[in-house]
């Protein structure tokens, strides 16, 4: 069990056991509660009511954030050619092919986002041991597996954030830095529940998202009230 500071207990000895909140009275609360003496990372995460053991409820996409992240993405690039040309002209941290591959073998993770060209992912799929529990292997539903990686590199470094459904059914999504102003963090925010209830796998019935709430990187977990969720 985790025990956490007084600081955390004070807060949340404020907040009624069941009591929802809407958006933009969640972030308020969060800003103005923060304690840490850091830049705090907002984050959403979504509960929800699918089976995670059947392939054809998977859920995973990505989200464009009107106002970034709030943070210096580093991504890392496989191909060779003008696609390597154009990654690394767009500001990837690194590009490569056979020689990045190896980098990576050997257990090589410095890096937020990976991306490959097709005719790269012949090689890339080796790395599946590496990066597939750190949720970077480039996958084209994402947007990572793809001949226009100069598009692709300045879409993720201007906020482009890729999300994926873990083995318990839960999908957990950062979308800005607590020195946002409010009303940034709200669009940001939107966008995200719009691109996980889009997200919505066709063998899915009844309810989707049981639950979801608004944190901060110290901070407790706000529940979302439900009509947010159909934003």
């Amino acid at each position: 069990m985790v025990k956490h500071g007084k600081k955390y207990r004070k807060v949340t000895d404020s907040l009624s056991a069941d009591k929802q909140f809407a958006l933009s009275d969640a972030l308020e609360f969060l800003k103005k509660n923060s304690f840490a003496r850091f830049d705090e990372t907002a984050e959403m995460a979504f509960r929800l009511g699918v089976d995670p053991t059947k392939s054809d409820q998977s859920v995973r996409g990505t989200i464009s954030l009107p106002h970034g992240t709030g943070k210096d993405v580093r991504v890392v690039v496989f191909a060779s050619g003008p696609a390597a040309d154009a990654a690394t002209e767009a500001g990837a941290a690194e590009v490569g092919f056979a020689e990045l591959v190896a980098k990576v073998q050997g257990g090589w993770t410095d890096f937020d986002v990976a991306i490959a060209t097709p005719d790269a992912m012949k090689e890339v799929r080796k790395l599946g041991k590496v990066l597939g529990p750190r949720g970077l292997m480039p996958n084209p539903r994402a947007g990572t597996v793809t001949d226009d990686t100069g598009a692709a590199v300045k879409q993720f470094k201007a906020g482009r954030v890729e999300f994926k459904m873990d083995k318990a059914g839960n999908v957990n999504v950062p979308f800005g830095k607590l020195s946002f102003d409010v009303p940034q963090l709200e669009e940001n925010g939107k966008a995200v529940i719009e691109a996980v209830m889009a997200a919505k796998p066709q063998a899915v019935k009844g309810i989707y998202v049981k639950k979801c709430t608004v944190s901060s990187t110290m901070g407790p977990g706000l529940p979302l009230e439900s009509r947010e969720l159909s934003a």
